[in-house]
């Protein structure tokens, strides 16, 4: 399910993590995602303020970090889309195929986070 990495094109800087840089970033990389992003970040701000902690939004800007590290990145986004469309086509998650898929969209997200997490951002720098 591991397709080989497609670094050949050049894509848009990897954004800074703050809210307005990664909302344009993935208005350019997914833009069908921008009012599932939008919802999300309301549900987060309602639940913070409920809680009166920040760590929702924290993690909510996080979580899109790495949906626009996905999307932006083709040799990601081609493994998520396979995985995804394995899940889908399963008929039972005991299955061997549905376990394989599930395994890969995790395998893909926590690359997606530990890029997040250990690269810079911002500037001239772009996805590798």
């Amino acid at each position: 399910m591991t397709a080989p990495p497609d670094r050949g094109h050049e894509l848009i800087p990897r954004p800074e993590p703050t809210p307005d840089a990664v909302r344009v970033a993935l208005a350019r990389v997914a833009p069908h995602r921008l009012g599932e992003m939008e919802q999300q970040k309301e549900q987060a701000l309602a639940v913070a303020l409920q809680d009166g902690k920040i760590g929702h939004l924290r993690h909510w800007l996080t979580y899109w970090q790495e949906r626009v590290e996905i999307e932006g990145r083709p040799d990601l986004r081609s493994r998520y889309q396979a995985a995804l469309a394995s899940v889908h086509s399963t008929d039972s998650r005991d299955a061997p195929a549905f376990q394989e898929a599930m395994a890969e969209l995790r395998a893909v997200e926590a690359e997606a986070r530990q890029a997040v997490s250990a690269r810079p951002c911002g500037g001239s720098r772009r996805w590798e």
